[in-house]
C-alpha cells in the first residue's frame, strides 16, 4: 500500500502515446506541465482500462487535473546513463474550463465538459501500527 497520493494541475505538454506490455496490458503516458511560468514536466501513466479513455479524451494543450499515486521510475538516456523520475500513476483525470475539450475559454463548464475517469483500488488488508509513518 502506498501513502504518497498526488493532485496536480496543469497542462498536457506531450500528447498520450498507448503502448503495451508484454502481457498484452494497455499503458498510457504522457507529460504534464505543472507550471505557467516554466517548464515543469511531471509523466503521467494510466494503465488497463483507464489507459483506453485517457489516449481518447486527453489531448495535447488540455488544461487538466491528475490524481493517483506519486512514484520514482528509472530511464535510460541515450548516452546510457540511468536517472530517476518522479511520475503518478493515475487513476482519475478531470478536464478544467478553458481546454480543448471542456469548450470555450472562461466559459462555465457544463457537467458534460468536467469527465471524471477511473477508480482509486483500495486493498480489505488492515494496516499494522507499525506501517504508518508518522
Amino acid at each position: 500500500m502506498s501513502l504518497a497520493k498526488a493532485v496536480i494541475s496543469g497542462t498536457v505538454y506531450r500528447a498520450p502515446e498507448k503502448r503495451f506490455t508484454s502481457n498484452n496490458i494497455p499503458i498510457t503516458a504522457f507529460a504534464m506541465n505543472i507550471s505557467d511560468t516554466d517548464e515543469s514536466l511531471v509523466r503521467v501513466v494510466a494503465k488497463g482500462n483507464f489507459a483506453e479513455t485517457v489516449e481518447s479524451t486527453v489531448h495535447k494543450s488540455d488544461r487538466i487535473i491528475v490524481e493517483g499515486r506519486l512514484q520514482t521510475n528509472t530511464v535510460k538516456n541515450e548516452d546510457g546513463t540511468e536517472r530517476k523520475i518522479v511520475e503518478i500513476d493515475a487513476f482519475a483525470i478531470e478536464h478544467l474550463a478553458g481546454s480543448q475539450s471542456a469548450g470555450a475559454q472562461g466559459a462555465k463548464p457544463s457537467p458534460d465538459s468536467i469527465v471524471q475517469f477511473g477508480q482509486q483500488e483500495f486493498s480489505e488488508d488492515l494496516i499494522s501500527e507499525d506501517e504508518i509513518p508518522f
